[in-house]
């Protein structure tokens, strides 16, 4: 059926009557018919992500239920064990989150699968530790991260704790296109699958568990109690759902002056204080740079919605600086092993992760410790692959894993990036330096003196609907399909297409140029959102030199898809 005929049947078909009102009102309005029933709504490489509404194409119960049902039938045949483990589920503060977590264990309970559910909203993270916390098969997470406040999400966690794979997702997407009448979903009543227990609510056991697991990767606890009479931090949350843990952990480690930003301290869907809850953006944090300017804080950070992310700003030399993921990263990189080493807990076999699209500053400084850093693919759920294999293996020791989009994670308790591990070690990392009279400013300029001004920067374009779909795939095969020595000034080295599985990863539509001075741009459709995004790298021994190589670099490349 073409996207029309869809439309009609989903307005004539009962099972739908929630929704017809809603469906009737675009019922002039073709283009919106359109995208909403030109495709089903994609299952990814680790589930669903799209606009709240009705359609194929949209985030609702009925698309919720028909994921869920592909899932089951995935555990299922997995056999009887794994049917009996259950899958848990959280979920955000968004739009029909709590809906969507409990249709979801409805559909799992009506195929006899056990479906764990917290009380109310948790982050991210803690629902990677309890998945193995709880010896469970699957696990599922309602959110769309730092998306506009229009989208939800649905993210698909296997055994390990780790957002599914490829191979798991080829299986599960599978079983996801056999399903093409939503009417024979099966769901159950919700209190009676609480009595058949195929529904168990979670107590705060898990929440204390979770929170134990993070204070264990907390290094300098000595210099917490030294400075935290007078070390200020300022906390927004966005909205989101890392009010609650990051404040309990930074207090129990023994962080004095926390303050919230009011404003943004309780959870918002319409996330009304922000137009993006994104806090890579500074205007996200605008309200914590207001308050830590009144208050005089040393340090603001902010995690996004799901609290997987956290961005932050340093007071330095009166005035607060953003610093960037990769310069986060970087210094966490130092942090981290500098104290291991000083304390003789730096292992022969220890090892970061970062991926193909991150500085490579961080490399070169865990080189200097003798450290490896190995790269995956874009996507946490590689990061946390590896650490399985290490674990299976016993040939390596994990002790950092992020990406340059604001993602950490310290420590095997989550499988993913956990902003509330990485709230805590940033804010131990900067009374650290405090301690010694420095920001963490000054201690970013030390690095880049001993190793090297690495500078990033990223664009990204968006391009919405079905013809953005189309210009996306018409960028990445310009660049494909049209070889270049060079581009602009630049020489080009090397080019990696990743599409051809290299490097030992799996196959993935990205495109690496490697140029002279080992500067790099990449291209990488975006798995989530309606995007195609640019990262570039540069390095030098001067900040200009690499600031002006860096801008000159951007504007070379985005003439260029101005082009095509």
């Amino acid at each position: 059926m073409d996207y029309l005929e869809i439309y009609k049947e989903w307005i004539n078909n009962p099972y739908f009557e929630d929704v017809k009102d809603e469906l009737l009102s675009i019922k002039d309005n073709k283009e919106e018919i359109e995208d909403r029933f030109y495709k089903n709504l994609d299952f990814g490489t680790a589930g669903l992500r799209g606009i709240i509404g009705a359609g194929t194409n949209r985030m609702n119960k009925y698309t919720v239920r028909r994921a869920t049902f592909a899932l089951s039938n995935k555990i299922i045949n997995e056999g009887n064990n794994s049917k009996n483990r259950g899958v848990v589920i959280a979920h955000d503060n968004r739009h029909k989150s709590r809906e969507f977590c409990i249709e979801a264990a409805k559909t799992l309970a009506a195929c006899g699968i056990k479906a764990y559910i917290f009380d109310d909203l948790r982050t991210t993270p803690e629902l990677s530790f309890a998945l193995r916390h709880l010896d469970a098969i699957s696990g599922i997470v309602i959110t769309a991260s730092h998306n506009p406040p229009e989208y939800n999400g649905y993210k698909v966690y296997w055994e390990d704790g780790a957002q599914i794979l490829p191979d798991v997702a080829k299986e599960i997407i599978g079983e996801v296109e056999k399903i093409n009448d939503y009417s024979t979903i099966p769901s159950i009543d919700y209190d009676e699958a609480i009595d058949q227990k195929l529904i168990i609510e979670l107590s705060d056991e898990v929440d204390t568990e979770f929170i134990e697991a993070v204070k264990k990767q907390s290094l300098r606890s000595d210099v917490i109690d030294k400075v935290s009479d007078d070390f200020k931090i300022v906390f927004t949350p966005l909205h989101g759902t890392g009010n609650i843990p990051v404040r309990r952990v930074l207090k129990e480690i023994g962080f004095k002056n926390v303050m919230v930003v009011k404003e943004q301290e309780m959870p918002d869907p319409n996330f009304s204080t922000v137009e993006y809850p994104n806090p890579e953006e500074k205007e996200a944090l605008k309200l914590g740079l207001e308050l830590a300017k009144k208050e005089n804080a040393n340090l603001v950070i902010g995690t996004d919605p799901d609290c997987d992310r956290v961005g932050i700003a340093v007071k330095h030399n009166g005035e607060y600086v953003c610093l960037s993921g990769n310069e986060v990263g970087a210094l966490l990189t130092k942090y981290i092993l500098d104290n291991l080493s000083k304390d003789n807990k730096l292992l022969d076999d220890s090892i970061i992760i970062n991926t193909i699209v991150t500085s490579d500053l961080g490399e070169k400084i865990a080189k200097s410790y003798g450290v490896e850093t190995l790269k995956t693919l874009t996507g946490f759920k590689f990061i946390g692959e590896k650490i399985k294999e290490f674990e299976q293996n016993k040939d390596k020791n994990f002790v950092l894993g992020y990406e340059e989009s604001y993602g950490y994670l310290v420590g095997t308790h989550a499988r993913d990036k956990d902003a509330v591990v990485a709230s805590m070690l940033i804010c131990e990392m900067a009374a650290y330096y405090y301690s010694k009279g420095l920001s963490l400013c000054d201690e970013l300029e030390e690095i880049y003196k001993e190793y090297g001004y690495y500078k990033e920067g990223l664009k990204s374009i968006t391009l919405k609907g079905k013809s953005g779909n189309d210009k996306i795939q018409n960028i990445i095969k310009f660049f494909r399909e049209n070889s270049m020595d060079s581009i602009g000034n630049f020489n080009i080295s090397e080019i990696k297409d990743y599409q051809d599985g290299i490097d030992n990863l799996p196959k993935s539509n990205v495109l690496k140029y490697i140029l002279d001075d080992n500067f790099w741009f990449t291209i990488r459709p975006s798995g989530t959102e309606p995007k195609i995004k640019f990262y570039f790298s540069v390095n030098s021994n001067s900040e200009k030199d690499s600031n002006d190589k860096l801008n000159n670099l951007i504007e070379i490349i985005m003439e260029k898809i101005e082009s095509i």
